[in-house]
């Protein structure tokens, strides 16, 4: 095998590895056979983010080359919570919610997995409740915490960084999460022969603890793979319990929103999401518009990341949408052209909108919405050419609106100059 069709290679490339515990003895253990692999998910919420497409893409690529990709959604280690790189206590789950979070997870998962190709390796879901529920404390500690020693469990950075907060410290419920974590692997090893585990650059100390113990229970070496984290512009990492959160769910964030997203992503680092996220290959990202205008090839790279991302995650539909309403927002097509549902995603959390129960002119509206801050600046802007109803320029200071201004008999597009919008939800 060259290094061109060699996963490993192929993942080392794209930027997709950052820490692995044995490049050379895992290289070689792959050309012979295709193992399998897995990478945990834990419900914490009722969809999977941004932050979480790094992993399901580098299983992806496992699956495309014919290895058997393993997801587990920890119903158990959910209850617990892991405290990797967290300031505070997780919340705690009950049993109804991680299994409500799981159902949903879980269809996104098989979206991703099962739509795109042929592949015959199909996905398999596992949940450590089901094999946690059966065990005694007594047994777990006895078979299982002899191998782990707390000296070197209180060194892991995460665990450090929570200890030196003296006001919330860490619980010990958090602090065993390592312990179940790499029971995990060792289980599905055991049953199921997965060789490998990915995760998170975040999940390293965990994932080398189960290493750490299949090689003490079996005498067996297992490997480890961590992917980078996705950062925002300022080098935090994307959590699900921050107001900017993305999600993949198109009801907790519009496929219009996701798209915009990506699009709007820095300059300096639309190459290497090109690479990080997508599949496409070397060429296809490499390439550049006709002339060497710079910002004309970000740009353009930039629609190339947030057409194929929209489409993994959302689908082909979706993504047509979201193109539909650019071109009638943006573009030279009529606003008649959107659909009901494209106002849907825009009213959801696509443009700054305002519900409107009573009739007002258009003077009012400007007001209202806050695109002018008195009547007399509304009157101004309305004649000096600046804003548009549903895209039709209006210079009738006190335009009272007709009925072909509430399309579907309740949105009017507001637009002042050329990017500034407001969406009115009329309900009388």
């Amino acid at each position: 095998m060259n290094n061109d069709s060699h996963i490993l290679y192929i993942l080392k490339r794209r930027g997709l590895i950052f820490q692995i515990s044995d490049f050379i003895k895992l290289s070689d253990l792959i050309v012979k056979k295709k193992i399998s692999i897995y990478c945990g998910f834990d419900p914490t919420a009722d969809s999977l983010h941004v932050g979480h497409l790094l992993p399901i893409v580098c299983l992806r690529f496992f699956q495309k080359c014919g290895f058997f990709p393993y997801i587990l959604l920890g119903g158990a280690t959910c209850m617990v919570g892991d405290p990797s790189f967290k300031k505070y206590e997780r919340k705690r789950f009950s049993l109804d919610e991680i299994i409500y979070n799981q159902e949903r997870i879980k269809k996104q998962l098989l979206f991703f997995f099962r739509r795109h190709d042929n592949i015959k390796n199909n996905i398999f879901f596992c949940d450590n409740y089901t094999w946690f529920k059966n065990i005694s404390i007594l047994d777990f500690l006895k078979n299982i915490g002899q191998y782990f020693s707390i000296n070197s469990m209180i060194h892991k950075e995460s665990v450090k960084n929570r200890l030196l907060n003296i006001k919330n410290g860490i619980s010990f419920t958090e602090f065993s999460y390592t312990l179940l974590q790499a029971y995990d692997f060792s289980y599905l090893f055991k049953k199921y022969g997965v060789m490998l585990q990915i995760g998170g650059s975040d999940q390293w100390g965990n994932i080398i603890a189960g290493i750490h113990l299949i090689k003490k229970l079996y005498k067996y070496q297992v490997y480890g793979l961590t992917i980078p984290l996705f950062t925002k512009t300022n080098g935090d990492k994307f959590g699900k319990t921050e107001t900017d959160t993305v999600w993949l769910d198109p009801q907790k964030t519009s496929p219009y929103k996701f798209y915009q997203f990506w699009v709007n992503i820095s300059d300096d680092k639309v190459n290497s999401a090109l690479k990080l996220f997508t599949f496409l290959n070397d060429n296809q990202i490499n390439f550049s518009t006709c002339d060497n205008n710079f910002v004309k090839n970000i740009t353009y790279k930039k629609k190339l990341l947030a057409d194929t991302l929209t489409r993994f995650v959302h689908g082909k539909k979706n993504l047509f949408a979201v193109k539909r309403i650019i071109d009638c927002l943006f573009g030279r097509k009529l606003i008649q052209e959107i659909q009901e549902d494209d106002f849907t995603q825009l009213l959801k959390d696509g443009i700054p909108h305002i519900i409107c129960n009573n009739p007002v002119n258009l003077s009012h509206i400007l007001l209202i919405s806050k695109l002018s801050s008195s009547l007399s600046q509304s009157r101004r802007m309305i004649a000096s050419g600046g804003i548009y109803v549903n895209n039709i320029l209006k210079k009738t200071q006190d335009y009272i609106f007709q009925k072909n201004d509430y399309i579907f008999g309740k949105y009017t597009l507001i637009r002042k100059g050329k990017k500034n919008f407001m969406l009115i939800y009329w309900k009388f």
